[in-house]
């Protein structure tokens, strides 16, 4: 095999390549293992109090990754973290078809977070100020 000028330029295009390949896949994989604030939140009822009109929503929690998307509750959409600390997560979705969210969670305790989400869904621009509480088990 013979190496020259071209043949290193052609491995960093074909490296370059891989890597921007790899680089679609990145959201959803960094967004698996890396949430442990919402992994400790405690499953249950929980009672969502929106911050401007008062309306309570309720929701049975799997786990606190079910508060990301709180406008598109229909999967898939891409996710992206942007900000993962011990008492706050940020994260950006993408919903094709159907918009997309950025969602901000800061744990108070395992029972209490505040939420700030905002996007657009169903061609609609939403921005909602959220108190989510656990209430109890789910019936």
């Amino acid at each position: 095999m013979r190496y020259g000028p071209s043949s290193g330029l052609k491995a960093a295009i074909v490296g370059a390549a891989l890597l921007a390949g790899g680089g679609v896949m990145t959201p959803a994989v960094a967004e698996a293992p890396a949430l442990a604030m919402l992994d400790n939140l405690t499953p249950g009822a929980w009672e969502l109090r929106d911050r401007a009109t008062g309306e309570v929503r309720k929701l049975c929690l799997k786990n606190g990754r079910d508060l990301i998307q709180i406008k598109h509750r229909q999967p898939p959409c891409n996710r992206f973290v942007a900000e993962n600390s011990a008492s706050m997560v940020t994260v950006q979705y993408t919903c094709r078809g159907n918009g997309y969210g950025r969602t901000t969670i800061r744990s108070e305790t395992p029972t209490l977070v505040q939420i700030s989400t905002q996007g657009i869904a169903d061609g609609r621009p939403f921005d909602m100020k959220l108190e989510a509480r656990r209430t109890g088990a789910c019936r």
